[in-house]
């Protein structure tokens, strides 16, 4: 869907970032990108589910085998669920990849727009970093002494 990576940084005008800074600023910017998709998200929502999706998201095994025997019981089969199977190297049966997959799907039905709601927010972020690049980038270089 997106990467926070080098591509991004120079995207941004950072890509002058110092190496040590780079990783830093790029997890910044993820929880950054994924505190403002969840206030979004979460927006309209019940509390039953905001409750669902936080046990989901903290790995109750229990609700998420309930919430996937309900919405898509034969999840193992599905395209989606291979995908990540085969990019996490992980087995079916692993509860991480359930969990990861369940959230996936959870929003997919309570949710359609999640990944309109995530472009979007990440647009107006990057748009906040070009804004800010100089200020940026001049917090970056020691101050040279004359």
């Amino acid at each position: 869907m997106f990467q926070l990576d080098d591509q991004f940084l120079a995207d941004v005008g950072l890509a002058d970032l110092p190496e040590e800074q780079k990783k830093p600023f790029l997890q910044h910017t993820y929880d950054q990108l994924e505190y403002k998709v969840g206030i979004r998200l979460s927006e309209g929502m019940t509390n039953d589910q905001l409750d669902e999706f936080e046990s989901i998201i903290d790995r109750k095994d229990d609700v998420i085998q309930a919430w996937l025997g309900t919405h898509t019981p034969n999840y193992q089969n599905e395209e989606v669920f291979q995908h990540l199977m085969q990019a996490s190297n992980l087995p079916a049966n692993d509860p991480g990849l359930r969990a990861e997959y369940a959230a996936t799907k959870w929003l997919e039905v309570n949710r359609p727009d999640y990944r309109d709601v995530v472009a979007q927010t990440l647009e107006e972020i990057k748009q906040e970093i070009i804004s800010s690049k100089d200020a940026i980038l001049g917090a970056s270089t020691p101050a040279q002494t004359e």
